[in-house]
């Protein structure tokens, strides 16, 4: 698992300010990379190519990159919008988080940099007859990453904000974590065991501040476990809402230190994350089918593709997992149930798409693929759900033809 730094490392990078930055960093760099490599040039370079003929593609990169970028900014803006409301709000982050919008941007602001401060040290007579030539040549090069980053940028607009673009992100942000949570289902460490199993004497390890536990650092409870001769059980996994009453853990010694070092290895933020927490992605896909089901949209096409992918996520799931020693002996954590994965999706969609044939039928299909998959407690929830389908179809009146073709899709578990 990922440590806390890398975590937050890993975090920072995606933020546009740091990408932005570092461009912008580059570019000033390249501005002043004549002064660097003109002294070593031949002294009798042709000097055809002056100082008017840069400052010329200066002005023109350093005026439009300006409108452009703004342009750029104002269109993001408005993307965001329309996710938050023809999507969901928490699949706004992952647009914020977008590589090739933050590289595009970051692209473009550097650009402008890079021609202003070209521009300024121009105007100084800093650069020289050699210097000059460096600076046209390397202004070319600018040109030519701007022309291949508008051309990105034109077919990258085309889907930005889309339901269905923003519908595919969140679907991939589901799998990410469901991919990982699979490969390590204890992240890292050992199964928790039921409530006979759990150690006395144990001591709880409360929380510092109230939200969701967003991400848990087993390699540096391990350390903590080992340094004290102790056993941590963790009782919060990722996604968990955390109070003052409820622990994140216990652990099988009194020390005041292990207490206070233990509870920081628990990061705690006021959303919910997709790293680290696969049922997440699912309720984001839920939520995406519940605004396509709503009335005020009424889009039963969206909800079924939603249901569509929510099955390949849930596939991930009962794929077998690699067979792993536990890398974290002393760190036990709970499991994540078949039956939670499929109450995060089934159920909302089951009732908000109570009285839709067609999304009724898509539901049972789903949940009879579902059921056929070699994985714990996948019949049984796939069962489970599908009665309460169609028990919702029939406290919506749904017309008995309606019900007959759920019935008829509904998963055959009676079957070897």
């Amino acid at each position: 698992m990922t440590s806390k730094t890398l975590w937050r490392l890993r975090l920072l990078t995606r933020k546009l300010w740091v990408r932005a930055s570092l461009i912008s960093l580059l570019a000033v760099a390249a501005a002043l990379f004549a002064f660097v490599i003109s002294p070593y040039l031949p002294e009798d370079l042709s000097t055809e190519i002056g100082a008017e003929s840069a400052d010329k593609l200066l002005s023109i990169i350093a005026s439009s990159m300006l409108a452009v970028t703004t342009f750029s900014l104002s269109t993001m803006v408005t993307a965001y919008g329309a996710a938050t409301s023809n999507v969901t709000p928490r699949a706004t982050r992952l647009i914020m988080e977008d590589s090739t919008t933050q590289n595009v941007l970051a692209a473009f602001v550097g650009s402008f940099l890079y021609s202003l401060v070209a521009i300024i040290t121009l105007a100084m007579g800093g650069y020289g007859e050699r210097g000059r030539i460096v600076l046209f040549f390397v202004t070319l090069l600018v040109v030519i990453l701007i022309v291949v980053t508008l051309l990105r940028w034109i077919d990258y607009l085309m889907r930005l904000g889309r339901v269905g673009e923003t519908t595919r992100r969140v679907e991939e942000a589901a799998i990410r974590a469901m991919t990982e949570r699979r490969d390590e289902p204890f992240l890292g460490g050992s199964p928790l065991p039921g409530r006979g199993g759990m150690p006395t004497p144990r001591f709880e390890i409360g929380a510092p501040e109230i939200g969701y536990v967003e991400h848990i650092d087993t390699a540096a409870l391990q350390k903590l476990a080992d340094a004290h001769d102790a056993e941590i059980h963790v009782l919060a996994l990722p996604g968990a809402f955390i109070d003052a009453r409820r622990p994140l853990a216990v652990v099988t010694s009194a020390d005041e230190e292990l207490h206070a070092n233990a509870a920081s290895a628990f990061s705690i933020a006021a959303e919910r994350s997709f790293d680290q927490d696969p049922r997440f992605g699912l309720i984001v896909l839920a939520e995406i089918a519940q605004r396509a089901l709503s009335p005020a949209v009424n889009d039963p096409g969206t909800a079924i593709d939603v249901i569509g992918r929510a099955v390949r996520v849930l596939s991930l799931w009962g794929q077998p997992s690699p067979a792993r020693q536990p890398r974290y002996p002393r760190i036990h954590v709970p499991a994540i149930e078949a039956g939670e994965l499929f109450d995060d999706f089934f159920l909302p969609v089951a009732r908000d798409g109570a009285g839709m044939v067609e999304v009724q039928v898509r539901l049972q299909k789903a949940l009879a693929a579902l059921s056929r998959l070699e994985a714990p407690g996948f019949r049984e929830a796939a069962g489970r759900h599908a009665a309460i389908a169609l028990e919702r179809m029939r406290n919506a009146q749904a017309p008995d033809i309606d019900l007959r073709r759920a019935e008829a899709a509904a998963p055959k578990l009676g079957r070897a």
